[in-house]
């Protein structure tokens, strides 16, 4: 037995020697975020290199997305072009990527078995294939992100088995895209960056007061006055359909889902100052003035719009929810963004419409309902909606009150943990940090980490609760480098809350293992936050 684990030492030592300066570490030790059900280390290593061969057991077509996101991570990052191979018997120097529906595995979820000869990687669902992929990524050396050829001959991975499955079944992110504006191409990034997690859906905030940023073709004003401005009066901008339908199928290859929310009836100026015949006839705080010269733009004056909004003051705004010219407005947005969205969600806000009257705010709600089940879709509001009758397939998203939250699960609606005293991403560290606001308080690492969604609002239990789901509103935030900053690292909080089983979740654990883990984003230029709870 000594003399075993003598050679073991030795092979590790002349491993890391030969293939490069990073430590192999023991399956069990390794930094895998989010923190999988069971890890059993074997103490051996598996070696990739440009004759490894890729071999598919299952349906091609629902195991291509897996194989060629990793093909293309290993060519970008290696320079091998990993071949497939229809010899299901080779068992040298093999990946295995096979789906069983009859494994019993969980929807999302995968076994990754390693031995120094192949690699398995079984799911029952695609999307489990491809998580599976994401924890391999996770346990080859740090280099692997670096996206440009290191001239390695071997890439080491420690051997073992890992089973793993999520708790939550919706696990997701939210990005405002109406406050400032991100191109498609910003957006694709963040999809790129979330998908590593294991999240699996992306909430976009697509209206807002300060903008509108979605093309639709029946009110072509939406963009072309709602989407003009910003929050400072910055440039706007909005996606036409074609390039809102290219994020959506981007983050299909990613197993994200997009989830549009096009808020209402407040939060509205933007669609306000488009068309004045929704608006009741609220005016625009001083603060955020930002007048339309209409003419110029080469359309109609319209005397009953408001002007542009570029504040942050919210609860001003309202559509005017006794005419049924709104209701055609919100059926023609409703359609329309149904047609291009493929997932089962809409989400309709419902949030701080402070100025609609509770007995107008009540019937839209309930109206706004049943327009989106219309067009084949499920409704998710913020957490007010609960004051209407909720349909049974609606989706309660808690931010502020748990009086709301409750009301809703006892309606029977699911509810989505995103409380803005732990999950809002666009929330200030600590007094010294730039960026972002402190209203609900200031979020540092270990404050997105510890929180349990089963305890958080009495009463409602673990089956009642969809999942949970982290907001990056972008009042301060105008670029990638700064979203960077404010989502990471407690993105990986919330996605370990999503992903692992409460038990199995530990601050220490979750500590040592990002401290680990931000070396792979120092490698890709991530501008996260180097919090000093890391130390």
């Amino acid at each position: 037995m000594i003399f075993r684990k003598l050679l073991l030492i030795i092979n590790i030592i002349f491993v890391n020697v030969a293939y490069g300066s990073e430590p192999i570490v023991n399956l069990d030790q390794h930094a895998i975020i989010p923190q999988p059900r069971s890890v059993i280390g074997k103490g051996g290593t598996f070696q990739i290199d440009n004759k490894t061969k890729i071999v598919v057991d299952g349906n091609e077509e629902r195991i291509d997305y897996a194989v060629g996101f990793f093909q293309q991570l290993i060519k970008r990052s290696t320079g091998f072009t990993l071949q497939r191979s229809s010899d299901k018997r080779a068992r040298n120097n093999v990946i295995y990527f096979k789906i069983d529906a009859s494994s019993g595995i969980p929807v999302d979820g995968y076994t990754l078995d390693i031995d120094d000869n192949h690699i398995n990687i079984i799911a029952s669902t695609s999307s489990g294939l491809f998580n599976g992929v994401q924890t391999l990524r996770q346990i080859m050396p740090s280099d692997i992100e670096r996206g440009k050829t290191s001239g390695k001959k071997k890439w080491v991975i420690p051997t073992g088995t890992i089973e793993d499955a999520p708790e939550y079944g919706y696990r997701g992110a939210m990005l405002d895209v109406a406050r400032h504006f991100f191109s498609v191409e910003d957006v694709k990034h963040f999809i790129d960056q979330i998908a590593k997690y294991k999240i699996n859906k992306l909430h976009l905030h697509l209206s807002d007061d300060q903008g509108w940023r979605i093309e639709i073709k029946s009110w072509p004003l939406l963009t072309t006055v709602g989407g003009a401005t910003a929050v400072g009066g910055g440039k706007g901008g909005f996606y036409t359909q074609e390039e809102y339908k290219d994020i959506v199928a981007y983050a299909q290859t990613r197993f994200i889902t997009i989830i549009p929310e096009i808020d209402m009836p407040g939060h509205t100026n933007s669609a306000l100052a488009a068309y004045g015949i929704l608006n009741p006839g609220i005016t625009v705080p001083e603060d955020g003035i930002q007048k339309v010269d209409r003419r110029a733009m080469g359309i109609k004056d319209d005397e009953d719009a408001t002007h542009l909004y570029t504040g942050m003051k919210v609860g001003f705004s309202t559509l005017d929810t006794k005419k049924d010219i709104t209701y055609q407005f919100v059926e023609d947005v409703i359609r329309e963004l149904s047609a291009i969205t493929p997932g089962p969600y809409i989400h309709i806000g419902g949030d701080e419409s402070h100025v609609t009257n509770m007995e107008d705010y009540i019937p839209f709600i309930e109206r706004a309902q049943h327009i989106v089940g219309k067009f084949g879709k499920k409704t998710i509001g913020w957490d007010e909606v609960a004051h209407a009758r909720l349909e049974p397939s609606s989706v309660a998203q808690y931010w502020a009150k748990s009086e709301n939250a409750r009301k809703a699960a006892d309606q029977g609606a699911q509810i989505l943990m995103s409380p803005s005293t732990n999950a809002y991403l666009d929330m200030q560290y600590d007094t010294t940090t730039q960026l972002g606001l402190h209203w609900a308080a200031y979020i540092e690492i270990d404050d997105a980490y510890n929180w349990e969604p089963t305890t958080l609002v009495e009463g409602i239990s673990k089956e009642q609760i969809i999942g949970v789901e982290a907001p990056l509103w972008t009042e301060t935030i105008t670029n990638r480098e700064e979203l960077e900053y404010m989502v990471f690292p407690r993105i990986t909080a919330i996605a370990e809350i999503g992903w692992t089983k409460t038990s199995l979740r530990n601050w220490e654990s979750y500590k040592t293992r990002l401290i680990q883990h931000t070396k792979r984003w120092d490698i890709m230029g991530i501008n996260y936050y180097k919090s000093p709870r890391l130390q």
